[in-house]
């Protein structure tokens, strides 16, 4: 199944998705946390109506616009990209190039925009805009201390997470979290499709900026595996229903290229992740 946020008629909605059918039929739930909580409650009535709308008729938003707490994110988590990041000069206080342990920071909630919404490239503030696409797990089972044997049983589904990534403010500041928070820093979406349809194990990840393909790769190339960061970030910590995870970049981001591609005004990025769905956004 795929669920989205949407609105239509000026109201916010969530939705079932029929991607082949291009529409979307409405679920009777107050937000995306909300359907995730009461998930296994409410699916048996959970359908195609034969009604809802065309997807060309509504505004997609973020799956969750406004997540209750900062989203978890997983740095150098391909070793391709681990080593174009240590050879960049970007990177400020590394060791070496591929860690013990996997880095974890987050991105506030404020980031997060919606599909077609417009990124902005802040140049009062930066001019070394990145992009990074990032398979981002969504957590239907909370809990505390989850083991890795158990790790998938919590997971609800995946969606698509555009980590934009300010690198002088990352380098200069000798941590991530400042790179990465400025206001639309997080395009996510389209939708979140639920875990059982997907492999997150084994999924193409790609990235085209102006329609020139920059990243491709799979999933199982990840240094540290879902169920691996899963019970690393538990460990102490509770998640709850609703919190996401993004698992990390491929090679292929801006600061890998001599010299650097970094964003500019006018770009557009397109994000896509098998059986995810396309994300894409403008920059301006």
């Amino acid at each position: 199944m795929k669920f989205a946020t949407y609105t239509h008629g000026g109201h916010e909605r969530v939705g079932l998705v029929d991607a082949e059918a291009g529409r979307i039929h409405p679920v009777d739930a107050a937000d995306m946390v909300d359907l995730i909580a009461r998930f296994e409650a409410i699916k048996p009535a959970i359908r195609m109506n034969g009604g809802g709308a065309a997807l060309d008729e509504v505004t997609l938003l973020a799956p969750i616009p406004r997540p209750r707490r900062n989203i978890f994110c997983v740095g150098k988590n391909y070793r391709d990209h681990a080593r174009e990041f240590a050879k960049s000069g970007y990177e400020a206080g590394a060791v070496k190039d591929v860690d013990d342990y996997p880095a974890v920071f987050t991105k506030p909630a404020s980031c997060v925009v919606g599909p077609g919404a417009t990124v902005e490239t802040h140049p009062n503030v930066t001019n070394a805009v990145d992009y990074e696409v990032e398979l981002t797990i969504v957590i239907g089972r909370g809990g505390r201390d989850i083991k890795r044997a158990d790790a998938l049983k919590h997971i609800w589904g995946y969606t698509i997470i555009n980590d934009v990534t300010a690198r002088d403010r990352q380098k200069n500041h000798r941590q991530w979290f400042l790179g990465k928070a400025l206001d639309t820093f997080c395009p996510m979406g389209p939708w979140i499709t639920t875990a059982d349809e997907v492999d997150g194990a084994n999924l193409q990840v790609q990235t085209w900026v102006n329609g020139e393909l920059r990243q491709d790769a799979n999933t199982r190339d990840l240094i540290f595996d879902i169920p691996g960061l899963i019970e690393t970030i538990s460990a102490g910590t509770t998640l709850e229903p609703g919190d996401l995870i993004a698992t990390g970049t491929p090679a292929g981001v801006g600061l890998g290229f001599n010299p650097p591609k970094f964003l500019k005004a006018g770009d557009t990025v397109t994000m896509s992740i098998t059986g995810l769905g396309t994300l894409s956004n403008p920059f301006a």
